[in-house]
């Protein structure tokens, strides 16, 4: 991949922007691309052409929408090679990672395009003689997107594709981290035939680009994917307009390994966990509550297998099972809390450093034993390659200990017994929770989280009607 400099891609035209930004390959440090930091003017402009797109796309019938996502997934699946390809270069995920992200993004278009028949209303019974109640569900208007860097690809799906099944139209700003995916995107929707304004993309820093689309009045819904931090300035700036918003803003995950456990399923999916895209992922398992008859066991088992992650630069070794954090930023927060939680008497099982591969952004795959509930570690979220052990009694305190934290996410649990799971499931108060498997939602699922993991949700029927709003219409006869 060549050194490039992007466009925002504004009412199906591309226009450049005199302000760039350096976007950098976090393996190696070396520069990848320049993109736009949109002037104040082009996202103007941008929702100005969404608005205008507007009620001409969503009289369009669902089933035709939905024609237009199939063109776009089979142009995903056409250029999966290279997008993957992309997606390891600006963000460090491994090839096989990067090539089912895309898979999945296609997959994902195709599937809310499945919706188009299936969009549903109600009638309501009356109170009145010959009075019909109808509940109808329409488009709220314009969505604004902005996009995470760590699933910077599927995302754009999982924002676009619901939001123009259902009529609206977008404004998508992507991380500044990983842009060049996102217009490698709107490159591919320019070669459809998808009606002018309907999908835009705008890119630069939050500060400015990203709050000009959460303040604007002419913007209907916020859908963010980020941290709690950035979740809440947004909260801030949508708030005179009294904007919906929908917030995925983070987690830590809770996984609980019970005595009756297999111990090797709960150390294969838990490590596995850490590692995927360098435990840079909201929904994974980022705090282990072990029953104390098993504890040395399950440690010992899950220290052996992280030790033996392969890791490094991803596009020059194939057989990796992870590769660098995002940057600078992430990898000094990573080891800044590990150095804390030894501090605070965590000891480190295995690995607890920076990795020394002469370039980017690398952490060894780490195991910390003897944590506690009070440590940093326990309750803020990581997001790298460590894993935090807390030896517990059972699974009462289990479940006390994960119900414990301002996030509510994800959550799993390890056992066979199956009056166990049933409980944890009633008690734990998460958004979801996986049992005896790996954290991964299913796109028919609902992804969605308590506490300052979030508002509203995504995927499957409940994050398809997260674009609408209801018209309830009276008909006296």
């Amino acid at each position: 991949m060549h050194e490039a400099i992007y466009q925002n891609y504004i009412d199906n035209a591309f226009v450049g922007s005199e302000q760039l930004i350096e976007v950098y390959n976090p393996a190696n440090a070396q520069l990848l691309g320049r993109i736009p930091e949109a002037s104040g003017a082009q996202v103007e402009q941008a929702i100005a052409a969404a608005r205008k797109a507007q009620k001409g796309w969503a009289a369009k019938p669902a089933i035709e929408r939905a024609g237009y996502l199939r063109q776009i997934a089979n142009k995903v699946r056409a250029n999966a090679e290279r997008l993957a390809r992309v997606i390891t270069l600006e963000q460090g995920k491994v090839p096989g990672l990067a090539m089912v992200e895309v898979n999945f993004t296609a997959d994902y278009l195709d599937y809310m395009a499945e919706w188009a028949r299936r969009l549903e209303g109600e009638v309501l019974t009356s109170d009145r003689v010959n009075e019909h109640i109808f509940l109808q569900r329409k488009p709220l208007g314009v969505v604004a997107g902005i996009l995470p860097w760590n699933f910077p690809f599927f995302l754009i799906a999982r924002k676009m594709a619901p939001a123009l099944l259902t009529g609206n139209t977008i404004v998508l700003k992507p991380s500044e981290e990983t842009p060049i995916n996102c217009f490698e995107f709107a490159r591919l929707v320019a070669e459809t035939d998808l009606p002018t304004g309907v999908f835009n993309v705008v890119s630069g820093k939050g500060a400015t680009v990203g709050h000009g689309l959460t303040s604007h009045a002419g913007v209907d819904l916020v859908s963010f994917t980020g941290s709690v931090a950035t979740g809440a300035r947004i909260m801030a700036a949508a708030a005179p307009n009294i904007t919906k918003l929908n917030l995925e803003l983070g987690g830590k995950a809770p996984a609980i390994v019970l005595a009756d456990a297999d111990l090797d399923l709960a150390v294969k999916a838990i490590a596995a966990s850490r590692v995927i895209n360098t435990g840079q992922v909201c929904n994974c398992a980022e705090r282990v509550y072990v029953e104390r008859r098993v504890a040395d066991a399950f440690i010992d088992k899950i220290a052996q297998t992280m030790a033996a992650t392969r890791y490094g630069d991803p596009m020059k070794q194939d057989d990796l099972d992870m590769g660098p954090l995002v940057n600078q930023a992430s990898l000094d927060k990573v080891a800044q809390m590990v150095r804390t939680a030894v501090g605070q008497g965590g000891q480190v099982i295995t690995g607890g450093n920076v990795a020394d591969l002469g370039a980017g952004f690398h952490y060894q795959p780490t195991v910390l034993a003897g944590c506690s509930a009070d440590m940093e570690i326990m309750r803020k979220e990581i997001f790298g390659p460590v894993l935090p052990i807390q030896v517990v009694e059972d699974l009462d305190q289990a479940i006390a200990l994960a119900n414990d934290s301002e996030y509510g996410l994800t959550s799993s649990i390890y056992t066979r017994d199956l009056n166990a799971a049933l409980k944890a499931c009633r008690e734990i108060d998460f958004g979801e929770t996986y049992i005896n498997r790996e954290n991964f939602e299913a796109m028919q699922g609902y992804h969605a989280g308590t506490r300052k993991s979030g508002i509203g949700g995504a995927d499957g029927k409940h994050g398809l009607y997260e674009y609408t709003h209801t018209h309830v219409v009276y008909i006296q006869g």
